[in-house]
């Protein structure tokens, strides 16, 4: 079995491991009643793009190995690093859901009894799951060892994140006023300590 295959079976692995990780959120949300929501179709364009360029190209590579055109030597250093990176991803992924609860959503929405949630990973970054997004695009560029493959997870989350985050923030600070605004201004968007 040669290096690139193994990233392949790992990020295989990875996100299978991250569709069960949001599964029992999904299902969980869809019993909290939506008081509010900001669905767009700007959201909908930037979730699109973000499943296009971390599930839907990545799946066809591995699959048929399309476009081969583009392919670069894997190493074992960089399968190594891009499982840590992307394990780093889903902890991120996984600790987010966990804290948000009965709030997540994939869309912009504020449920019932929503509350501002400032711990965990919300701690350090107002946004950790795009953080888990970026870390999962920056794995799969070490993965699967693809030019095309590889940046499309990056521009995927980029498109989605610069789409949505200004409205999220918007929507927060609509709903929690200056409680937010003090949270923003302790926190950083998606790194910790410098953005």
């Amino acid at each position: 079995m040669s290096v690139a295959s193994i990233g392949e079976i790992v990020w295989v692995i990875c996100i299978i491991a991250w569709y069960v990780v949001r599964y029992p959120f999904e299902r969980r949300a869809k019993r909290v009643r939506v008081t509010s929501s900001r669905r767009s179709a700007t959201d909908t364009i930037g979730l699109a793009a973000a499943l296009l360029g971390l599930a839907i190209l990545p799946a066809i590579y591995v699959a048929t190995g399309f476009p081969r055109f583009a392919d670069y030597p894997a190493s074992p250093w960089m399968i190594g690093l891009g499982a840590l990176i992307f394990v780093g991803a889903l902890w991120t992924f996984r600790r987010t859901h966990k804290e948000l609860g009965r709030n997540w959503s994939i869309s912009l929405e504020i449920r019932e009894k929503h509350q501002l949630i400032s711990k965990g990973p919300y701690a350090l970054v107002r946004h950790p799951m795009y953080t888990s997004f970026l870390l999962m695009g920056i794995g799969q560029m070490f993965l699967l060892s693809n030019w095309v493959v590889g940046l499309a997870g990056v521009l995927g989350f980029a498109v989605l994140f610069f789409l949505r985050v200004d409205k999220e923030e918007r929507l927060m600070l609509e709903f929690f006023g200056p409680e937010y605004r003090a949270y923003m201004d302790r926190t950083k968007r998606i790194i910790p300590y410098l953005y």
